[in-house]
């Protein structure tokens, strides 16, 4: 099976610059520019189009309880707008959580027996180990480099027998369809403020954040972990604004709240 950086080189991917909404230097981008030294360019200027080869196993039960959180950071799936129907991604597929986010549909890349007909729209929302005891065809799926989705319970039974365990998959990139708007959930306190972004729409996957006080300019967040952003800039009594950067170059601008807003709330932005 191809590895994601071949098929890449086989892709037609947009380039890296901004939306002229925004211009912003190359020193303002710090994740774009880690995605990019990565080789990991995640949307196709087509969605669609070749299905390419992996692998597939599930995990968590019929209700998706146990996909809840994970590597991404999303946090109860259900009320961040992911749903049920979401995977974890091998370190093939993954990139150090530069995928979380991502949609892709896939399907069973077999005939006949435990595969069914039709396809899933799943949502990367967690990273699925390498198991280096076992073999890559034998417990060790998400072993490199190969490109493996561990799909929750609800999605692998559209497509599969679960009795299989282990089936033949065929995936490819799609927007993510999302009801309402972007979320922000903010927590930390004056000194530091982490942001978590969920329910983004369009390639679903965050570049590049910043935030804005009714006193200050611009600041650029940084990534703490998959859908988290830092900063440590004091915005207490301020209104704030917030702008996100998505990896298909749509940006997204926000006056998310007045001076009294207050940690531990979730604030709804505009959609991509």
């Amino acid at each position: 099976m191809p590895s994601i950086s071949s098929f890449e080189k086989n892709a037609d991917f947009k380039g890296s610059s901004f939306s002229t909404e925004t211009t912003l230097s190359t020193d303002d981008q710090p994740d774009e520019v880690f995605a990019r030294k990565a080789g990991y360019a995640p949307v196709p200027r087509s969605y669609g189009g070749v299905w390419r080869n992996a692998r597939s196993t599930f995990y968590g039960g019929m209700d998706a309880a146990g996909t809840m959180s994970g590597a991404c950071g999303y946090g109860n799936l259900y009320a961040s707008g992911y749903g049920v129907h979401t995977t974890a991604l091998s370190s093939a597929l993954f990139k150090n959580g530069m995928a979380c986010g991502a949609c892709f549909e896939v399907q069973c890349g077999g005939k006949g027996k435990p595969c069914k007909p039709g396809s899933v729209v799943v949502t990367a929302t967690n990273f699925c180990p390498p198991n280096p005891g076992q073999s890559a065809n034998n417990g060790g799926w998400c072993n490199p480099p190969n490109e493996h989705f561990d799909l929750s319970y609800p999605a692998f039974v559209k497509i599969a027998d679960p009795k299989a365990g282990a089936v033949p998959l065929q995936y490819r990139r799609v927007p993510c369809q999302k009801q309402g708007g972007i979320r922000f959930t903010i927590n930390g306190n004056c000194n530091f403020i982490l942001v978590t972004i969920t329910n983004v729409g369009g390639s679903g996957v965050v570049t590049a954040a910043y935030l804005k006080g009714d006193k200050t300019e611009w600041s650029p967040l940084s990534r703490n972990w998959g859908a988290n952003w830092q900063c440590r800039r004091n915005y207490c009594g301020q209104g704030i604004s917030i702008k996100i950067v998505t990896s298909d170059n749509k940006v997204s601008v926000t006056k998310l709240a007045k001076s009294d807003w207050c940690f531990g709330k979730t604030f709804i932005g505009k959609q991509v």
